[in-house]
């Protein structure tokens, strides 16, 4: 086996290795095309997008988090309105409501899955007055760290009380989920699916990406003109929006990436298989290893592990001895939103999320990327466990 001495969190130029020459030649055709906003890459990338996930609509946009902002404003949200998210995730899910002067409403996390809590959502909405309920005018469902909420149960609240759902689905582009009438990829489910494309995510550009996905042509057509200063032809803009646009360089990089990512999915599942095996032979009962809740339904990609996240105990002292050693870790996320200095004013006390406070001050990624190897995972698990008897 080869000798480890460090590994890092992320090798982007693992990946870039085989494919370096691919991208290079689809960026030199948009270089020499001349053809630098918009044009025949964005169409291409949507149109496998729309066809990889499900979706009868893609949208590019210019990142994961204007692809959020941008299906809110899709759905006319603003001053006077709320949106009901759950409290633990990365800041853009409820930054984007605040920027549009709404109101966030945090629901907490299942433990297990550490996504919106089913149970936890219905409680929220059966609790309010009518009078504050009646200003929800969305729910957005998070799918972190690469496996799904649980959309039926949520989905079937959100119908209840007529609520349009965005799902969150920065993560999570190729997971798949188990409904009653099939296995289906998240995004395609709500009203709106929103993915990133950051350099860090399973699918990641070379920059800032993100993508759009609905099964609803007029919303489709709205989220088009909002991403382009809401104009149908230039200079006349039926509604107001922004500059929203997909960079082609990205999407002609991502185009090329986009055949391999089941495979790199495929990859990520192995390594976590192989890291929950391993802290199981070295019998480490400190460490608490992610649960895949659908592994069992026969779906490829029931969770694609864009992070590993364990839950450990005395969390920032592994933190520092695994630094040590030369074993990059990450925590996502620190600080529950409810807890962020931005949302005190919504009025939540300590306390109010227990299930998120305890994953905020237990979560910890252990590097997961396609191209780690055997040798590499064994040195992290056998650096934790030695952090452990000691």
């Amino acid at each position: 086996m080869e000798q480890v001495n460090s590994v890092p969190l992320l090798d982007l130029k693992a990946q870039l290795v085989g494919l370096r020459e691919e991208i290079a030649q689809a960026v030199l055709e948009v270089v020499d095309s001349t053809q630098y906003i918009m044009g025949p890459k964005i169409q291409a990338l949507e149109d496998q997008v729309a066809s990889y996930t499900g979706a009868a609509y893609a949208i590019g946009v210019s990142s994961g988090t204007d692809a959020l902002l941008l299906s809110l404003m899709g759905l006319d949200i603003g001053p006077g309105d709320s949106v009901i998210t759950t409290d633990f995730s990365f800041f853009a899910t409820a930054g984007v409501i605040a920027r549009l002067h709404a109101k966030p409403i945090f629901v907490d996390i299942d433990p297990v899955t550490f996504n919106m809590d089913p149970p936890a959502l219905l409680h929220c909405l059966e609790s309010m007055p009518v009078s504050e309920r009646q200003t929800v005018k969305a729910i957005m469902p998070v799918h972190l760290y690469g496996q799904s909420a649980d959309l039926t149960p949520l989905l079937d609240i959100a119908a209840q009380y007529r609520i349009p759902v965005i799902e969150d689905a920065a993560q999570a582009i190729g997971t798949e989920y188990f409904p009653p009438e099939g296995p289906q990829r998240v995004g395609t489910m709500g009203d709106i699916g929103c993915f990133s494309f950051f350099p860090s995510k399973n699918l990641g550009g070379i920059g800032d990406g993100g993508m759009i996905v609905t099964q609803n042509s007029e919303l489709a057509q709205k989220l088009r003109l909002l991403r382009v200063h809401g104009a149908a032809s230039e200079y006349t803009h039926e509604i107001i929006g922004g500059n929203f646009r997909l960079d082609p360089i990205q999407a002609a990089v991502l185009s090329v990436k986009l055949p391999y990512l089941d495979q790199w999915h495929q990859a990520r599942q192995r390594n976590a298989n192989r890291y929950t095996a391993l802290f199981q032979q070295k019998n480490v009962p400190e460490v608490k290893t992610p649960v895949a809740v659908y592994a069992d339904q026969g779906l490829a990609h029931y969770h694609i592990y864009n992070q590993y996240m364990i839950r450990v105990s005395q969390r920032s002292e592994l933190q520092a001895f695994l630094k040590e050693r030369q074993i990059a870790t990450k925590v996502y996320y620190p600080v529950p939103f409810h807890q962020q200095q931005c949302f005190r004013h919504l009025g939540y006390r300590d306390g109010a999320f227990p299930e998120s406070e305890k994953a905020a001050q237990e979560v910890l990624a252990l590097p997961i990327y396609p191209e780690l190897t055997e040798a590499m995972q064994t040195y992290v698990v056998e650096a934790i466990a030695d952090f452990y008897r000691n």
